[in-house]
Order: C-alpha cells, then structure tokens, then sequence
C-alpha cells in the first residue's frame, strides 16, 4: 500500500455528501486506463471509504450501497476515480509536476539525438527550451503518454530523432550472466563462439548509444562492440 504520507485524497461529490480514498497519485492514471490491472493494495492507503478521509469520517454501508449501487471496493473505487476529482495540496501538486517533467526531460534525453550531428541533446538544452515554452506536464497522466507531447511542442526549436540502432558486442563466457540481465530485453540476436565468448546484437534508441556501451564494459572490460549498418 501507498504510504499515508504519500496518499493524496479522491473525491466524488454525490446526494448531498463526498466520498473519499487515498490513493497513490502515480497509480491513478494506469488504474483509469486499466482497472484491473492494478492492484488495490498497491493504489490504496487504506481499504476504506470516506466521508472525510483526513477527519476519520466514514459512511455507512448502507449509505455506501445507496450511493453506489454496490458495496464491492473496486467497483466503488471505479466509481469515484472516473467520476470524482484528486484533491491536491499547491505543495504536492508543484511537487508532482517537478517530478513527472524531470522524468520525461531525462527519457527524451536518453532516447533522442540531434539528427545533424548524431549526439545526444544534453538534459539542461531539453529542460531551457521546455522552460522557455513554459511547458509542463499534467501531473496525473503517465510519463509515456506525455512524452509525444513534449516531443510535439520542443521539435520547432530543437531537431529531435528517435532513429535506432544496432550494435554488435562480443563478451567473454564468464560475463555472460551479469551482461545477459542487462540486455536481454533488447538482444535480436546472439550465438555462442567457439572459444567460449557470447556474441549478440541489440537494436537501441541512438542516443542511449554510450550508456548502453559503458553498461557493458562495466560488466566485461575487453568486451568488443561495432555498429552495424
């Protein structure tokens, strides 16, 4: 569960009353998109429903099925996520938002380069010009859904390209479990060599090119790589 600490309240204004939860704010957008894919205990502070989460008010059940149609917790919580408000603080709302544009200016960072010289945009260049567009994300929808958006906004002033590429390593046999759990996810390709050494091929977003070089040599210092066209 969501720390208390953490939880921010949701709201639903129904018959003259509100009902409340306490929800974890990163968790409310997948749950909108995807109710049954997450999971209570991970989206609630506690398994209740409020009349005033903070002041320890709680409705009956009777009132709860009245307004409801149920007393089912998921179909309740449902119904106050879709249908209610988040009720945010100025401090956690500027908090959030800090939070959720720092992690999308890190992603496009990592994953785009600049088309005309092939290098990654350093993380301040993508967070100067998303400042001087005054651009800032929502803090309720996820990183990946406002990505193309800031994507969308920062391309008249920085020439962004997400092209991928493929990079061939070869490592030694007794590295290969430690450099496995860090590429698997994206190897198209691998073979064992006769003397022993695992070769593959991955295919990555351009700009990770040299995070993805160092990560491998940290976990084989000899091992061999090349671009492949």
């Amino acid at each position: 569960m969501v720390s208390l600490d953490s939880a921010v309240v949701a709201r639903l204004e129904k018959g003259g009353k509100r009902y409340e939860i306490l929800v974890d704010p990163e968790l409310v957008d997948l749950f909108k998109s995807d109710p049954m894919g997450v999971s209570l205990d991970d989206l609630l502070a506690t398994d209740e429903i409020w009349h005033d989460a903070r002041g320890g008010e709680r409705p009956t059940e009777e009132k709860i099925l009245s307004t409801f149609g149920t007393t089912e917790l998921h179909d309740c919580v449902t119904a106050i996520l879709t249908k209610g408000s988040i009720q945010l603080t100025t401090v956690q709302r500027r908090q959030m938002i800090s939070d959720k544009r720092q992690q999308i200016i890190t992603e496009i960072s990592r994953t785009a380069i600049d088309p005309r010289s092939k290098a990654p945009h350093p993380a301040t260049r993508i967070e100067l010009a998303l400042d001087e567009l005054r651009w800032n994300p929502d803090p309720f929808l996820s990183v990946e859904r406002q990505i193309k958006d800031a994507v969308k906004v920062l391309r008249p002033v920085i020439p962004l390209s997400f092209d991928t590429i493929k990079l061939a390593f070869r490592v030694s046999g007794s590295a290969y479990g430690s450099v496995q759990r860090e590429v698997r996810s994206d190897v198209i390709k691998e073979q064992w060599l006769e003397n022993g050494d695992w070769a593959f091929v991955v295919e990555i977003p351009a700009g990770m090119k040299g995070e993805y070089l160092s990560k491998v040599a940290k976990r084989d210092p000899n091992t061999d790589v090349k671009e492949l066209n």
